[in-house]
């Protein structure tokens, strides 16, 4: 598969939730969101930073598509997966490792899950992502995902984005 603007052979490979590259991947996104978003999250009570936790965490159990981009030499350098969220999907935790960027792992990463949504019938695909995450918005609105209205579970917390892509037949 190749990806973006970059001539580069990428890789995509379904694993579980729980691969281990998988969990490594989202640990280093992890490290590299969240203290963008410490000021914000230390401004809340504990009730609401207790709510915001239930509201951002993920049951596994939900996810129903995780990939993994891999490069020429077999070393996964991103992640992303749909899960179920009502009768919506939703793209979570797309994430490409700093080496690995502006190369076109993301959008590989994307064009593979919303193929994956269309094969599941999907006429859309929504997505939250943060105010403070301008190369997320960027990207996403480069690959055609339109603004618009914060959805549950993420109405508490003001500085979240969302979009949507329709899924074309």
């Amino acid at each position: 598969m190749t990806g973006g603007s970059v001539a580069e052979e990428w890789t995509i490979e379904s694993v579980s939730w729980d691969d281990e590259r998988a969990v490594a991947l989202r640990a280093a996104m992890d490290e590299e969101i969240s203290p963008r978003y410490a000021e914000v999250y230390a401004g809340f009570d504990d009730e609401t930073r207790a709510a915001l936790d239930e509201d951002f965490a993920v049951d596994p159990a939900t996810m129903v598509e995780v990939i993994l981009v891999r490069d020429a030499g077999g070393v996964a350098v991103g992640h992303a997966a749909l899960r179920r969220l009502g009768d919506e999907l939703e793209v979570k935790r797309v994430f490409v490792a700093a080496p690995a960027r502006g190369r076109g792992a993301s959008h590989a990463l994307m064009g593979e899950l919303e193929r994956l949504g269309r094969e599941r019938g999907a006429a859309r695909l929504i997505l939250q992502t943060g105010n403070r995450q301008p190369e997320a918005i960027g990207l996403y609105e480069k690959l055609g995902y339109r603004a618009i209205d914060i959805y549950p579970p993420y109405v508490r917390f003001p500085a979240s984005r969302c979009f949507e892509k329709v899924l074309a037949g």
